[in-house]
């Protein structure tokens, strides 16, 4: 089945769909995968994590059979952490590019490790570039590992991972990805893309609900993390061993969330995978794109920087707008979008990803039509100055 095939429901109960980076609007089926109860020692349950597993891994493509899938329990955040305290040494070093919130939390993360480490800040609207990490590399030799947001969603700019990891690997380092809000929509084959470890979460792409993360990592830097984290709990080596030894997490799973998870996998891989999911969400910013500029909104970036998970646009200039009462006037017609997160002007975001079509986001645009109608909104055109910071993007 191709991504044109899948027919997307309206979310059920009258619910709202979600027009976030995750959580996100899931099945019907996914919600009732949870309606089951699970034991999770059970080898009924092992089995489903076995499964599971399996099916991330081949998500990956050529050169899997490198790799090991680890999930963690806890939010996105707690992955991330998980993944920097296991693969980067307490004696490592560093590189984290950051052009956002969830690249400077990163760096956040490693200062609470006491990891040490540098920051390319490359502000919210600019990709870190291959050029910009080799010269940092070649200037730093104690820097052992570059860390890189696949997608930064406070922004919606995709960054140019293939370049960055050729810098990388050119030096002699070693690079682990952040790719939360991709994975599962964009292709990350490491045939293609050389890294030591990925992270991602339940609640993005694969479309299922929050509860857990996962890591996949090469098997040899699995072996190597013996003893390197700070925490219990967030230790992915001691996770992994013990799942290889007996199935099991070694705490409490969140069961229903992996029954949920396994039945989006499966829907995954009948629409296709990942080249048919992301081909579903570009199309989804296509159409929503494409309407918002017919109003006169203006996205913070060009179109070559346009990730297919989420967009963010300008608030309109007009004094009569103000984001709060666009929030619930679009929520009253079934979108909960999202606040902007850019420290210079004000914006707002509209997701692309979940259990939605281009049907459904032309809907949004209507919706939003609509509610520049009732603020009494005349143009949505920006403000000059969210124009000038765009520019900087362009040069």
């Amino acid at each position: 089945m191709t991504g044109h095939d899948t027919a997307i429901p309206k979310p059920q109960m009258g619910e709202p769909y979600l027009l976030t980076p995750g959580p996100l609007t899931t099945s019907y089926a996914v919600k009732q995968a949870m309606l089951r109860d699970w034991g999770s020692w059970d080898e009924d349950f092992r089995a489903m994590t076995r499964e599971m597993r399996r099916r991330l891994l081949a998500l990956l493509g050529e050169g899997a059979d490198a790799f090991d899938c680890v999930p963690m329990q806890g939010s996105g955040t707690f992955a991330v952490e998980a993944m920097l305290a296991s693969f980067i040494p307490k004696e490592g070093k560093a590189l984290v590019l950051a052009n956002g919130a969830y690249g400077l939390r990163s760096a956040q993360t490693l200062a609470y490790l006491g990891r040490e480490h540098v920051v390319l800040d490359k502000g919210d609207y600019l990709p870190p570039r291959g050029a910009e990490v080799a010269e940092i590399l070649a200037h730093d030799p104690s820097i052992t590992h570059v860390i890189a947001i696949h997608c930064e969603t406070s922004s919606g700019i995709l960054n140019p991972v293939e370049e960055i990891s050729e810098a990388v690997y050119a030096a002699g380092r070693k690079l682990l990805i952040d790719s939360m809000s991709a994975f599962g929509a964009i292709e990350l084959k490491p045939s293609d893309i050389r890294y030591e470890a990925v992270v991602s979460s339940a609640n993005k792409c694969i479309e299922g609900v929050p509860g857990f993360g996962f890591v996949i990592a090469r098997k040899e830097e699995l072996e190597a993390a013996k003893g390197n984290s700070h925490s219990l709990s967030l230790d992915v080596h001691a996770q992994w061993a013990h799942m290889e030894k007996t199935g099991q997490w070694r705490f409490t799973p969140p069961t229903h969330v992996v029954a949920a998870f396994l039945e989006a996998l499966k829907a995954h891989e009948a629409e296709g995978g990942v080249a048919a999911r992301g081909a579903r969400y570009s199309r989804n910013r296509d159409a929503m794109v494409e309407g918002m500029r017919a109003l006169g909104f203006e996205t913070l970036l060009q179109n070559r920087w346009l990730s297919p998970i989420i967009v963010t646009f300008f608030c309109p200039a007009d004094e009569k707008f103000v984001f709060d009462r666009f929030y619930e006037l679009m929520k009253g017609k079934g979108f909960i979008i999202y606040p902007g997160k850019l420290t210079v002007v004000d914006s707002f975001r509209v997701g692309c990803i979940g259990q939605m079509d281009e049907h459904v986001m032309r809907q949004v645009v209507a919706a939003a039509k609509d509610s520049l109608t009732q603020m009494g909104v005349a143009s949505a055109t920006p403000p000059a100055q969210a124009l000038k910071e765009r520019a900087k993007l362009a040069a």
